[in-house]
């Protein structure tokens, strides 16, 4: 989720979470206020409109008390008298905040309440007022504030009387104030809980992938790249995650790839190293049969010299791989394109070869299938290398009494297809697919006479590849190896007047 959008989602949740859930929690505490209500004080039908109003609600309160009153004084007046039975109605009114009072002609005969006020007393309706002989009440204002109800009646002495029910209407019943003090703390606690729920989603959208970027941090400062990094959190900061897994990756390639480069050097090292070990040892030999005598007929001096003749050329190639592969390794091997006819590029190539394979007693065919003279587009030099190091390995690993190599020129469509085939001991399958890796040697053994730097076909490879060529091979241990390149032809693409 973008932070934009948990921003807006924060806003409306702030807004309207506390609006709904305080309004969930007000409804369940004013509809268990009026069950209470109608438990505690008797009364039936109390209503929401009853709880908002509170000189309503203490109406409704004492209004049983009231048409006890009324009946008693209609019917029994006398009893109005008594002052146990007036204590008795007054009890009802305990805990109602409110209290009875009887008054004869102008003076006080019963006060339910602890303290008389003088005040309300002077201020209460006179005898037979209207307006005040109703369950309503009557409102005394002013410095009074008080509902009062009435009911009049005769003393068995003929002075008249009036019974009051009075209870100050700015006093609140302990229902109505458990509400307010709810209420008021359900608000303080949904906007705690509101608080800190977005607060705990922002900081787990927002510090956990950040925390989790900060370990990342510190696992690559301290070399360790085996690890990974989740998309978490909002989208920007997941986007931040997947940039950063990335660079991960890219650098534990290329902390793996300078470990093989290194291990790859260290190879090539030791490979140079041992094969060139072995043409200086046999020099040195030699060198040393020449100075002590050992070669004193023209015949051994001439072999002698043949045989440290073709052990520098095996070093100069040696080193000639070595320079080389550097080239490779930087992607500067120096190229000159041309158009090259194939025909005519191979005849020569054939004819170069020919002399060489045959002081090695190998003999050389070749089999041109091209209907007609093909033209790519190559270096000859590196093409050439390419021949070259294909038909030296197939010296290397020749093991038959007559070796033959044949090479064959065949049309395939887009692409001229070059075979060279030998006889030798063969490649086993799970080798072949390796062949073209760099210091990849089938010969783990390392024979020093067939020698060799573990990368002549890896040149190949890179060779055929910068040409936009493929090569691949195909082998059966014990009968030979053919090895498979692929040259695409060149066409020249007529222009239009």
């Amino acid at each position: 989720m973008k932070l934009k959008n948990r921003m807006v989602i924060s806003f409306f949740v702030i807004i309207l979470v506390p609006l709904i859930l305080t309004g969930v929690a007000v409804a369940g505490f004013t509809m268990y206020q009026v069950w209470s209500l109608e438990k505690k004080y008797g009364i039936e039908g109390v209503t929401y409109e009853n709880l908002s109003n509170n000189t309503m609600l203490l109406s409704k309160m004492t209004q049983k008390t009231f048409s006890t009153l009324e009946k008693t004084a209609s019917s029994d007046s006398e009893k109005l008298e008594d002052t146990s039975y007036l204590d008795s109605l007054n009890q009802n009114l305990t805990g109602k905040n409110a209290y009875l009072l009887v008054r004869k002609d102008d003076d006080v005969f019963y006060c339910g309440a602890q303290t008389q006020d003088e005040l309300l007393f002077s201020e209460l309706p006179e005898y037979g007022d209207a307006s005040a002989g109703n369950d309503r009440g009557v409102y005394i204002g002013a410095d009074v504030q008080s509902l009062v109800k009435q009911v009049d009646f005769t003393f068995t002495d003929g002075a008249k009387g009036s019974a009051f029910i009075i209870f100050h209407s700015n006093s609140m019943v302990p229902q109505l104030k458990r509400i307010l003090l709810d209420t008021v703390f359900v608000i303080v606690l949904i906007l705690i809980l509101t608080a800190l729920g977005l607060c705990t989603w922002t900081y787990r959208g927002v510090m956990t992938p950040l925390n989790q970027l900060k370990e990342a941090t510190k696992n690559i400062k301290e070399g360790n790249l085996d690890f990974t990094i989740e998309k978490t959190g909002v989208d920007e900061i997941g986007d931040l995650c997947d940039d950063f897994e990335e660079m991960r990756k890219r650098l534990k390639e290329s902390a793996e790839e300078k470990v093989a480069f290194d291990k790859e050097n260290k190879e090539l090292i030791s490979n140079i190293s041992h094969d060139l070990k072995t043409p200086i040892t046999a020099v040195k030999g030699y060198v040393e049969g020449i100075m002590d005598g050992v070669a004193d007929t023209p015949e051994k001096m001439d072999r002698y010299i043949r045989t440290i003749y073709n052990k520098a050329n095996e070093m100069d190639r040696l080193i000639n791989e070595l320079t080389f592969y550097s080239k490779i390794d930087t992607n500067r091997i120096p190229y000159t394109f041309n158009k090259i006819h194939i025909s005519d590029y191979f005849e020569d190539c054939v004819d170069e070869l020919s002399v060489e394979l045959e002081s090695s007693g190998v003999s050389l065919t070749y089999f041109n299938y091209l209907e007609e003279d093909a033209v790519v587009i190559a270096d000859a030099e590196q093409l050439k290398r390419v021949i070259n190091n294909i038909i030296s390995n197939s010296l290397k690993y020749m093991d038959k009494p007559k070796g033959v190599i044949n090479i064959r020129l065949r049309d395939v469509g887009d692409f001229i297809q070059i075979e060279i085939e030998d006889n030798g001991k063969g490649i086993a399958q799970k080798d072949l697919a390796n062949i073209f890796e760099r210091f990849y040697r089938t010969d783990a053994s390392r024979n020093s006479s067939k020698g060799g730097s573990g990368i002549g076909l890896s040149i190949v490879k890179k060779i055929m590849e910068d040409h936009g060529g493929q090569v691949w091979a195909t082998s059966k241990e014990g009968t030979g190896t053919t090895m498979y390149l692929a040259l695409r032809k060149y066409q020249e693409v007529p222009v239009h007047e």
